[in-house]
């Protein structure tokens, strides 16, 4: 699971392969059709789809000559639970934090009170 999942992000690190993979949320396309908005060869594209497909990111049907490439999306689910888990792990942290803080204030606020206080009656 690991290892599919550094094959995802390895993937992603690319910017034609992200912005490959925003065009097929939209709808499948061929390979030329993702050719198109890029100043690289065919080839080149379909070597980026190969590392999509490798990482399970797509995967291309076999509609005659047309060979649609389609977004797998349930990679996603993988990519969002490991970013949940961080994710939910670093809020507890920020709430320790925050507890903390509010707990030195108060300490603070107290010694403030309590300077004043003994300031008063002298």
């Amino acid at each position: 699971m690991d290892d599919q999942l550094s094959r995802v992000f390895s993937a992603l690190a690319d910017p034609i392969r992200r912005d490959m993979v925003a065009r097929l949320a939209v709808g499948d396309a061929t390979v030329n059709e993702l050719a198109g908005p890029y100043s690289v060869t065919v080839q080149a594209v379909s070597k980026h789809l190969k590392v999509l497909e490798d990482a399970g990111l797509v995967s291309r049907s076999k509609e005659a000559q047309r060979r649609p490439v389609h977004l797998e999306a349930e990679v996603f689910d993988l990519m969002t639970k490991w970013i949940e888990r961080y994710r939910q792990e670093a809020e507890q942290r920020y709430r320790r934090l925050d507890a903390v803080l509010a707990e030195l204030a108060d300490d603070d606020a107290g010694q403030t009170r309590a300077t004043r206080v003994e300031g008063e009656a002298s």
